[in-house]
């Protein structure tokens, strides 16, 4: 996309989120959804299809781009963005990096256009930080698959239209090795979901198990065709869903900053502002340090991204980052609001509750530094 056509596109997310979603972050607390109407316009707005090729009816943004605009819906509630999130990122990146012609020609335009979302199979009871041990079965009987297992915490699973599913079909092999990536329609005969998970925060998203009971899969519907190397798709689609999270992260560090500025000027104790008190200037200072170090970190790492550097190190030190300062923000907005930082009806108390999650999904910050550890032993010599 050339600079100008970007440059209209980011305005007009930002006026959708300055005109739009702020306004209706309200209704979409207490109806614990997202409007259709307002789900309707990010279709129109082509946000489904931000990073499919455009010959497949998106907008092919890049790294950087995606960044951007993610920033911006970071700034207002976080289940606008969960709604396109795994559309764009973990759910269509499979088929875009390592799908067929063919899947890519299927599935590609329905996800642009926002007619159909897709939901990203992974995580299940026993398999968080451990992907690699996975027991979802996808055990091969004659030109099909039939899938056994149970995912959980599956983001818009409801809602899907399809399933990136990650199953073991290969049980003889250990670890990843034996890990396939699947395309599954959410109608095939056999899955089934459970109920709706309540959250800590987050209201709006929508999240649940999702059961596989011998759900027959053809082999066709293998990403890339080849069985075995879905462990390594996945790992490739993190990476790019890791700092989406990271611009996310950092747009929400912009509004808290915002909110909290606001607070600093309009209340007012002993007699004037409370912003006119050193230790509460140095709240406000530390939060705005975190947020520019986690944007600088994202678009940076974005950049490199773009470049086809090797970054998956980085890619882990900036979503670390990114997620632990906007817990930090978010803890310093509350203590500047006092008491009515803790009350739902401020803002500050909602993002607060939201924030808690970044630290948790698409890694937890203890897997990020696993992973930043391991790169520079291994850089040095040692085996680990």
């Amino acid at each position: 996309m050339d600079a100008e056509t970007f440059s209209m596109l980011r305005d007009a997310v930002r006026r959708f989120v300055n005109e739009r979603l702020i306004p209706n972050e309200d209704r979409v607390e207490q109806e614990d959804a997202v409007p259709l109407e307002i789900i309707q316009d990010m279709r129109d707005m082509g946000l489904f299809g931000l990073t499919v090729p455009e010959e497949y009816g998106g907008l092919a943004l890049t790294m950087s781009e995606e960044a951007q605009i993610i920033f911006e819906l970071g700034r207002t509630s976080f289940a606008y963005r969960s709604v396109i999130g795994t559309t764009v990122g973990i759910g269509s990146q499979g088929i875009v990096m390592d799908g067929t012609p063919e899947q890519k020609s299927e599935w590609l335009p329905k996800l642009a256009s926002g007619e159909m979302m897709a939901s990203f199979a992974l995580t299940e009871p026993n398999a968080g930080s451990d992907a690699a041990s996975i027991t979802t079965s996808a055990k091969k009987d004659g030109d099909v698959y039939r899938v056994n297992g149970t995912k959980r915490y599956i983001t818009n699973a409801p809602r899907a239209g399809i399933f990136t599913l990650m199953a073991r079909t290969d049980p003889d092999v250990k670890g990843a090795a034996g890990i396939t990536a699947f395309i599954v329609p959410a109608k095939t005969p056999g899955i089934s979901f459970g109920k709706n998970d309540k959250k800590m925060g987050q209201k709006g998203t929508v999240t649940c198990d999702v059961n596989f009971d011998d759900v027959i899969v053809p082999a066709s519907a293998i990403i890339g065709g080849i069985p075995g190397r879905g462990f390594k798709t996945a790992m490739k689609v993190l990476d790019r869903g890791r700092i989406h999270l990271s611009a996310l992260a950092s747009g929400m560090c912009d509004r808290l900053v915002e909110e909290t500025v606001r607070y600093l000027v309009e209340r007012k104790q002993f007699g004037q502002a409370i912003g006119s008190f050193q230790l509460m200037q140095g709240l406000l200072a530390d939060s705005r340090t975190d947020a520019y170090a986690a944007w600088v970190m994202t678009k940076d790492v974005a950049a490199r991204f773009d470049a086809r550097e090797k970054v998956s190190a980085d890619v882990a030190s900036t979503k670390y980052f990114a997620s632990e300062a906007l817990g930090r923000v978010a803890d310093r907005a509350v203590q500047v609001h006092g008491g009515a930082g803790y009350m739902a009806e401020y803002k500050v108390e909602r993002f607060y509750r939201d924030a808690r999650l970044l630290r948790i999904y698409e890694g937890t910050s203890q897997i990020q530094q696993t992973i930043i550890a391991k790169a520079l032993l291994r850089e040095a010599g040692l085996a680990v």
